[in-house]
């Protein structure tokens, strides 16, 4: 039984004085495979960094939404460098973000596409941050078809509007607040996603789930998750990590390609 935590950021101060024990626990609970996105230039040239020092840990690379005035081409230049590094798997994480408003929305919006573009052009996935910016975020995507492939993190929104990212191919990621004793929407996201569309994440060291809400969320937490969902989808956690680690294969094919023997 091996899980992959699709969406950890290992490359976080927060885990600087004992990364090599966090990346240890989540082996011990069977979260064998990590992948680290970055949110900024810095953070994904770490990504990388660890990637290549780690197996079975990968990387993404992009800037996220309320980084997107720290953007240029200069910046640009330097993601499509780290995007020909066989470890490197997506573009990410990129996205909109409408709550903190921390960049312009226009900006983030500008962004966005260039670096779906990125993603284009380096023929990878995407890792979309979306929060409080359905509408927009969807119009975006929608209008380019399906051009182009990835993955929800984190998902937030309701199953009222899965199905529009469901038809552009994308895939759902959910991580620590299905656990949430006052979850709502999520559980009902999760019962209506196809099993061959989800994916498991912590968001780490954020999005601690239950019953260690309130610390530092580690990849080892994965497993309080996954508990979760087959509950909810009436599976055993061996099919869970069965099937969830096939789809991120399947989303990350230069993941599968590097992927250590699945014996």
């Amino acid at each position: 039984m091996k899980f992959f935590d699709t969406h950890c950021h290992l490359n976080d101060d927060a885990y600087r004085e004992d990364l090599e024990e966090v990346i240890g626990r989540a082996r011990q609970e069977g979260v064998a495979y990590l992948l680290v996105p970055g949110y900024d230039l810095p953070s994904s040239v770490q990504a990388v960094e660890l990637a290549r020092q780690y197996e079975g840990v990968y990387a993404a690379v992009g800037v996220h939404p309320h980084d997107a005035i720290t953007y240029n081409p200069a910046v640009e230049k330097e993601l499509l460098r780290l995007l020909a590094d066989e470890k490197v798997v997506a573009v990410g994480e990129i996205g909109l973000d409408y709550y903190y408003n921390h960049s312009p929305r226009e900006r983030q919006q500008e962004v966005f596409r260039r670096q779906l573009a990125l993603a284009e052009a380096a023929d990878l996935p995407v890792i979309i941050h979306n929060r409080e910016a359905h509408q927009d975020l969807f119009q975006l995507l929608q209008a380019a078809g399906k051009k182009y492939r990835g993955v929800l993190h984190a998902y937030s929104g309701s199953k009222e509007v899965l199905p529009g990212f469901l038809a552009l191919g994308f895939y759902i990621s959910v991580g620590g607040p299905v656990t949430f004793r006052n979850a709502r929407k999520l559980p009902e996201v999760v019962k209506t996603v196809p099993i061959d569309r989800l994916l498991l994440e912590t968001d780490a060291p954020y999005l601690t789930p239950h019953p260690y809400r309130g610390r530092r969320n580690e990849p080892a937490y994965l497993i309080h998750t996954a508990g979760r969902v087959t509950e909810i989808r009436g599976m055993s956690r061996e099919e869970l990590a069965a099937v969830t680690t096939e789809n991120a294969l399947r989303l990350f094919p230069r993941a599968a390609a590097a992927f250590p023997a699945r014996n």
